[in-house]
């Protein structure tokens, strides 16, 4: 899966004050997890592994399959808990579909390009024209930190 990054978007959400010190990285991921006291388990570090390698999004059913494919001894129960707790903590990404939650290894703010044909999931970084922001906010009343957009389409022929 292709993930389309705008360094100059991403940055100017963080000047926004958005979010914390974006997760780019397994490496941050993992230190994350120590930095919250979380364990950092060998069947937690499966799973990040695999969301940092394949760069798309994942249903448990699938992450747990594609582990033990591997070779990776890891259980149903273990899998669905360390996606709970590292989903939880902002680690990772869930995202709630119809016919259940995805996870993938981006955790900053971004925006997603869901394919009607493949149903897959494209993370992309959009940032919003100023005097659009400005204008939904005099219309809300409510201050802009943060968005994310859904844009929903099919394959381009050609």
């Amino acid at each position: 899966m292709s993930n389309v990054k705008n360094n100059q978007t991403a940055s100017t959400m963080q000047d926004r004050g958005a979010f914390n010190k974006p997760i780019s990285s397994l490496e941050d991921a993992l230190n994350r997890c120590q930095e919250l006291g979380m364990r950092v388990s060998r069947q937690r570090r499966y799973i990040l592994e695999l969301l940092w390698e394949v760069q798309e999004h994942l249903s448990a059913r699938e992450i747990y399959d594609r582990l033990n494919q591997r070779g990776k001894d890891i259980g149903h129960t273990s899998v669905y808990q360390n996606l709970e707790a590292l989903s939880s903590q902002g680690i990772i990404e869930s995202v709630e579909r119809c016919d259940g939650r995805l996870y993938g290894n981006i955790s900053d703010s971004h925006s997603h390009v869901n394919c009607l044909d493949t149903n897959q999931i494209i993370d992309v970084y959009v940032e919003l024209p100023k005097d659009l922001l400005e204008e939904i906010e005099e219309r809300t009343g409510v201050k802009i930190v943060d968005y994310r957009i859904d844009f929903y389409g099919r394959k381009k022929e050609g």
